[in-house]
C-alpha cells in the first residue's frame, strides 16, 4: 500500500488543527513529513495516528478543537 501525503492545508482540514500547529508538529518530529521540491507533505497515516493518540489523552488541550 502506497503512503498517502497531504499538504499542510489538507492536514489541517483533516485534523482540525491550525496549519501552523501542523508545522510545529513536523518541526518537533511528532508527525512524519517529507519535502517534495519546495512543498512539504505530511504523512496521512502519521497524522491520523497522532490525532487518535491526542483524543485518547487525558489532557484534552492537546486535541483539536471540537465543534
Amino acid at each position: 500500500m502506497a503512503e498517502e501525503w497531504l499538504t499542510t492545508t489538507e492536514a489541517a482540514e483533516l485534523s482540525g488543527y491550525h496549519p501552523e500547529h501542523i508545522r510545529e508538529l513536523v518541526r518537533e518530529g511528532k508527525i512524519v513529513a517529507r519535502k517534495f521540491g519546495p512543498v512539504w507533505a505530511i504523512s496521512q497515516a502519521s497524522l491520523v495516528s497522532y490525532v487518535e493518540s491526542a483524543h485518547r489523552s487525558a489532557d484534552k488541550r492537546w486535541g483539536p478543537k471540537q465543534d
